[in-house]
């Protein structure tokens, strides 16, 4: 870095100084780690940032985001960020973005029409990174985008000024853009995307789903209970984490089979009573009540894979129910779940080695003994959030 920064010193100087300072105190390395790109593919997205409000800056920071754009002028403000927080300030100027050494970080283009967008072109030298700014913001125009550099090295980045302008980029066309730039001067934008990206990792994770043994099995009266139709399909094996208590939620699995008795709803879960917890993003827990179109909740499969999906719809109806209550081998604890006494209704069993096996057992059919699928977690919650507290729970 030593040997760079003559040239550093004669495009940004104050900011030439401020970088050796920041070398010595960290060391090298740790610089390179914390200002290196994020590498983009189908899972991590880059995110840098656009602003001049310092609160705005800290956030990013505070959530590892740490590469900002500057226009050209304001070199005055990378100086008093990099005394604050270790930044890596990019510099519009002249159709693309530099960094402190004057190299060339990345394309930069203002795009405020179709025939532009169509039009739109980069030499092979600045092929590495691209950032879009779309002064007519649009859905289409994102998809146009992720279609033109599918398949390509390019790094596509598109400058958003909300998080779901920002989750649009991101999710176009299903693969989305390799990132975005947050152009925003409120700290809530940066607060609501990384809960989206908390969200994202979700999916990456297993849930740790455990076997019980049914213990009990009582028809009951009539109740309502809530049906949740999601705008994605269900696979066999996959449904939403129900239960009365949110220590122990049951894999109730989607009316994706077919049956004698009525057509294949893969996008269905009956799902229990309107008291009833069910398992939504960022590990917290909703009351099938409250849901309703434009919610996101968890789907999960047998093996405990876990994806994210939005509700469509939901239906509340009376019908008759029935009381379920398991066990987990080694405890005393109980949990237990009411759902609609009707055939289409089921309970996801545990995997047992490979080869043909049933993956859901119909609650007309339960019997005590059967296993069933199990998430374990706290049950002590404030508005969805686990939180530590003496609770008992019948």
């Amino acid at each position: 870095m030593d040997m760079l920064l003559p040239s550093l010193s004669h495009s940004y100087p104050k900011v030439a100084g401020k970088w050796q300072n920041c070398r010595k105190f960290l060391g090298t390395n740790r610089v390179a780690r914390m200002c290196a790109f994020t590498p983009s593919n189908s899972k991590k997205k880059t995110v840098w940032i656009w602003t001049e409000k310092k609160q705005v800056m800290t956030a990013a920071v505070e959530r590892g985001w740490n590469t900002f754009i500057f226009p050209s002028n304001r070199q005055d403000l990378a100086l008093e960020w990099s005394s604050i927080a270790v930044i890596y300030p990019v510099f519009i100027q002249e159709g693309r973005l530099i960094d402190h050494e004057h190299k060339s970080v990345a394309a930069f283009a203002e795009i405020s029409s179709p025939q532009q967008l169509e039009q739109f072109q980069i030499s092979e030298e600045q092929a590495d990174k691209v950032v879009v700014n779309l002064l007519d913001w649009q859905v289409i125009p994102a998809e146009n985008i992720v279609a033109a550099f599918q398949g390509t090295q390019t790094t596509v980045l598109a400058v958003s000024k909300t998080q779901s302008e920002a989750q649009v980029f991101l999710e176009a066309l299903e693969h989305g853009l390799g990132g975005v730039v947050m152009k925003v001067e409120d700290v809530g934008a940066i607060l609501e995307l990384k809960g989206y990206f908390d969200r994202r990792h979700e999916v990456d994770s297993l849930l740790n789903l455990t076997k019980a043994i049914i213990t009990h099995i009582q028809v009951t009266g009539m109740g309502d209970r809530v049906c949740v139709d999601i705008c994605s399909l269900m696979r066999p094996g996959e449904g939403l984490l129900v239960g009365s208590f949110a220590r122990g939620l049951f894999l109730v699995q989607s009316e994706c089979l077919e049956s004698n008795y009525i057509s294949s709803r893969p996008f269905r879960v009956n799902a229990g009573p309107v008291h009833a917890y069910v398992a939504v993003p960022g590990g917290k827990t909703s009351y099938l009540s409250e849901l309703k179109s434009g919610k996101e909740v968890i789907v999960v499969d047998q093996r405990g894979m876990q994806r994210t999906a939005i509700v469509g719809r939901v239906k509340v109806e009376t019908r008759p129910l029935i009381l379920v209550e398991a066990k987990v081998e080694s405890e005393n604890e109980s949990y237990s779940i009411l759902l609609q006494n009707a055939e289409t209704v089921g309970l996801v069993s545990p995997l047992h080695g490979e080869g043909h096996q049933r993956t859901t057992i119909p609650v007309t059919s339960l019997k005590v003994g059967d296993d069933v699928l199990l998430l374990l977690q706290g049950g002590a919650r404030h508005t969805g959030i686990e939180i530590k507290e003496f609770i008992v729970e019948k």
